[in-house]
């Protein structure tokens, strides 16, 4: 077959898509007639070689080395076997039931589908994927928005319920107001007829006292007894005061009643993913635990005369905070990303991050909550008589201080919606107090459980307090062994609670319950402190001296 007929009943020009294309630009990559030539020479935007078509694909089959035999050109193109042969391969009787074609007219029909598919994916594929790309975006700025917009609601209805709630107790209190205003007034009007009988007894028994000393007939005879009239006991109120029967909070119908997370899904043309409805009994599957946790990476940090808190950014990236009044950002290779300096300039004695991913600390110096905002340093609350300890960010977006009193007599937990005090845990059922308030130990790591319980790591206690949502003690978990001073606390998905124990060098890992899960001192962890998982249940663990954040796995 004639190359060049070959060319010309198979290839037709790029430009013009109509004539033969008999010309080649090896630049652009494109087949040209005579008529296009000149216009596409005439382009002096770019660098342009045209050839004839011919030249081009006789270039290519002079190219064409056999693979079996080197000195050889492939002359044909076995299309059973998918590779080019050369004389020696045909004459081999290898190819002789298959179908052959001139590799002249392959290296043709495939440069043209080549040329074909070139075209697709510069004027057509690409762009698609880069507006995907942009959609991408588009689509991350609107989950966060609907985030926040879902936020919104969720605060709306707490404050609507709670709004309820004070309007239920009001209306209670006002009860209580007017039974005492009655039952008080009823006891006064008794009171007063019972006074004036005390008055008249009283005058009676001088009246009495004057009749026997006196030798007055007349007066003598003129008495008449009364005794009758007083003899009777008097009335005595029969008060029926009313009870208050709280009614056990039931968290299943709560949540009916304050409403539900629809399921959302993620979908593609390739797979759908369904995602389960948030909530409270959205805990995963139980995991098996590895018999010795293995370290993931070790991160050695700066500056700081002893380490107190980390809080995950991302499951690459920490905050973390100790005795020095910056704020370190850290990745997973040890590298200082970003430092923040308390505007005090005293040592922030806790830290967590919002949802939002920005920064909350607490200043011991000025006794204030701040939020880091990029470069930006916000004060959202400012406490008086009290200094805040430690703080940990609620699944609502709510903050939970753990803050003690100036004189160092009293400690409790502060729930704060914006700079709001919504809550506050001191007592417990008996009127004990919840938490230690001595000079000693008064680190207090806070922490949310997913069942809302609220956790609290009370070192000089030697244990850990959980209250629940509504502040009723659940229980204390208090070791082994009787060492045991706890220090940093966190949660992972399976609503485990882990606290670090600095004495024993050792974590705990503690159910919802209280009920001690596993015990691990087999790590090689140093005076263990502040604690944080990632997305994965690997924890986080800052070393107090050895200012060093440890990343450990600690599931199968």
């Amino acid at each position: 077959m004639d190359p060049q007929n070959c060319g010309q009943d198979i290839v037709r020009c790029t430009l013009c898509k109509d004539a033969v294309a008999p010309m080649y630009c090896e630049v652009c990559h494109i087949d040209l007639c005579k008529d296009c030539v000149v216009e596409h020479l005439s382009d002096t935007d770019g660098f342009h070689k045209v050839v004839s078509l011919k030249q081009f694909l006789l270039t290519l089959r002079y190219n064409s080395v056999c693979p079996n035999h080197p000195t050889k050109q492939c002359e044909q193109y076995c299309e059973e076997c998918n590779v080019p042969v050369c004389g020696i391969c045909v004459s081999s009787g290898d190819h002789d039931q298959h179908k052959k074609e001139d590799i002249l007219k392959i290296l043709t029909t495939k440069k043209a589908l080549i040329q074909k598919d070139l075209l697709e994916f510069k004027k057509s594929i690409y762009f698609t994927y880069q507006e995907a790309a942009a959609n991408m975006q588009i689509q991350r700025a609107d989950v966060r928005k609907h985030s926040e917009q879902l936020t919104i609601a969720l605060n709306k209805q707490r404050e609507a319920l709670h709004t309820e709630i004070d309007t239920i107790v009001q209306r209670m209190m006002t009860e209580i107001d007017d039974i005492d205003t009655q039952t008080l007034a009823a006891i006064e009007k008794q009171e007063h007829a019972n006074n004036k009988k005390i008055n008249d007894i009283k005058q009676i028994i001088l009246d009495l006292k004057s009749l026997l000393n006196t030798s007055d007939f007349g007066l003598v005879s003129k008495y008449r007894s009364r005794i009758e009239e007083f003899r009777k006991r008097p009335s005595k109120l029969k008060i029926s005061l009313p009870n208050f029967l709280p009614q056990k909070i039931n968290t299943k119908q709560l949540l009916k009643q304050f409403g539900s997370l629809r399921s959302s899904s993620i979908e593609t043309e390739e797979q759908r993913y369904t995602l389960p409805s948030p909530g409270v009994e959205s805990t995963p599957p139980a995991r098996p635990l590895l018999d010795v946790p293995r370290l993931i990476t070790d991160i050695p940090t700066s500056g700081y005369g002893g380490l107190y808190n980390v809080s995950a950014l991302s499951d690459d990236e920490i905050w973390t905070c100790g005795r020095d009044n910056v704020l370190k950002l850290y990745n997973l290779q040890g590298k200082l990303l970003k430092s923040v300096q308390t505007t005090s300039g005293s040592d922030p004695l806790d830290i967590a991050v919002t949802r939002s991913g920005n920064l909350v600390y607490a200043d011991y110096g000025d006794r204030s909550i701040n939020l880091v905002c990029g470069t930006q340093i916000q004060k959202l609350i400012t406490l008086r008589g009290w200094t805040p300890l430690n703080l940990c960010i609620t699944s609502f977006g709510d903050l939970l201080v753990v803050v003690r009193s100036n004189d160092c007599k009293r400690t409790k937990v502060v729930r704060y919606s914006g700079s709001t005090e919504k809550q506050t845990l001191q007592w417990d059922d008996q009127g004990k107090k919840l938490y230690t308030s001595g000079l000693q130990n008064n680190t207090k790591y806070i922490v949310e459980n997913r069942n809302l319980d609220i956790c609290v790591a009370d070192c000089e206690a030697g244990a850990v307090v959980v209250v629940s949502a509504a502040g009723k003690l659940r229980f204390r978990y208090t070791g082994p062994p009787s060492s045991f001073k706890p220090r940093g606390v966190t949660i992972d998905s399976q609503a485990n609670i882990l606290t670090s124990d600095g004495n024993n060098h050792s974590i705990h890992i503690v159910d919802q319950d209280g009920h001690l899960l596993r015990y691990i001192d087999n790590c090689g962890l140093q005076d263990p402190w502040g604690l944080c998982v990632d997305s994965k249940d690997n924890f986080f663990v800052a070393e107090r001296y050895t200012c060093r954040v440890k990343k450990l796995q600690y599931y199968k």
